[in-house]
């Protein structure tokens, strides 16, 4: 028999006066309890998604960025004043930086409202980072000026994830190597591979692409503890077979990645959406629009995703549910729907 909410209530009166005015158990209005409970908590997900219009299926910029420095040497480059103007603006446009590992893996916890975007940093160049003799980030390159950002707007996380091959930071030492390794892990930076010689892994066979993947993995693991969890492609050039990137093994080491970065034009799908392919993420080049960046490079997408807003991923604050428009349900992957909160 169905209860409406008078009988509901009856109910619980009757529970609670029991024989003698002691409380008397009633499974079956614990379990009408539990689940108008369970009711309210899904009500208030969906109204926390609503308010803010999350949409955790939406495209994620994610910024390709190289060395940092006064006179670029080529467009890969970026200037100091340059590079901290790109992340004023993603403050104010209302983005949070995550890591490319938080990315892959659906650990996207940033505040309601806010937009995901994933800075990347190729080569392990000085000029990204370089510690002082007290330990700290020299000022002008890459992630001191990320902290003085992050300082300056509250909810900006100074997190990134930086590409390393055997250059490591322009330190020759493994005890140099292991200051810059350790510094960036203990700070909340992500230490992603990218080939040990930076080569086109396009025209390599499987133990060649195994070999210079392996290397770095050592290296990470030796020095800091931990294994890279993604791989940015030299040149953007995957493999003649895509797997070869994400999985391998030599020598009795393997590697298996949540994640393969390329180099080309677009911002990336969600992770939680069906088009996430983890064989081959793309990244936008952090360029002014001009030549041909005048529509493909970050500030061209930028502007784009600021005119197509229902278009960018906006978060419902809570890193356990993945809220978006009912009507974006056919693209939600399937191993995502028990967290799905469709409004």
């Amino acid at each position: 028999m169905r209860l409406g909410a008078l009988g509901v209530a009856v109910a619980a009166v009757v529970v609670a006066g029991g024989c003698g005015g002691q409380p008397s158990a009633n499974p079956q209005t614990a379990q009408v309890a539990a689940a108008a409970k369970v009711q309210q908590a899904k009500a208030a997900k969906l109204a926390a998604a609503v308010k803010v219009k999350a949409n955790e299926l939406g495209q994620i910029p994610v910024l390709m960025y190289h060395r940092i420095v006064d006179n670029p040497g080529s467009e890969d480059d970026r200037t100091p004043a340059k590079f901290r103007a790109d992340l004023e603006r993603l403050a104010h446009d209302g983005y949070v930086p995550v890591t490319a590992a938080d990315y892959v893996t659906g650990k996207i916890d940033i505040p309601a409202g806010k937009h995901a975007v994933v800075l990347t940093f190729d080569d392990s160049s000085p000029s990204q980072l370089d510690l002082d003799e007290l330990g700290q980030p020299k000022p002008n390159t890459a992630v001191s000026i990320l902290r003085d950002v992050a300082a300056k707007n509250p909810g900006f996380k100074p997190v990134a994830t930086f590409y390393v091959t055997r250059d490591m930071f322009g330190k020759t030492t493994k005890e140099e190597q292991a200051q810059v390794l350790l510094w960036l892990k203990d700070n909340g930076f992500d230490i992603g591979n990218h080939t040990r010689d930076h080569v086109n892994l396009r025209t390599r066979s499987q133990k060649e692409v195994a070999d210079q993947i392996v290397w770095v993995q050592k290296m990470v693991s030796s020095l800091a503890h931990e294994k890279p969890v993604t791989l940015a492609l030299p040149y953007g050039n995957q493999p003649r077979k895509k797997e070869w990137a994400i999985k391998g093994k030599l020598g009795g080491v393997s590697y298996n990645h949540e994640g393969v970065f390329l180099a080309g034009y677009t911002p990336a799908p969600a992770p939680f959406a069906k088009t996430f392919d983890p064989l081959g993420i793309p990244r936008i080049r952090a360029m002014d629009k001009k030549g041909d960046c005048a529509q493909f490079c970050s500030t061209a997408w930028l502007d784009w995703l600021d005119r197509n807003p229902d278009m960018r991923y906006t978060s419902d604050g809570d890193p356990q549910t993945v809220a978006y428009p009912k009507f974006k349900n056919p693209y939600l992957r399937a191993v995502y729907k028990t967290r799905a909160v469709a409004y």
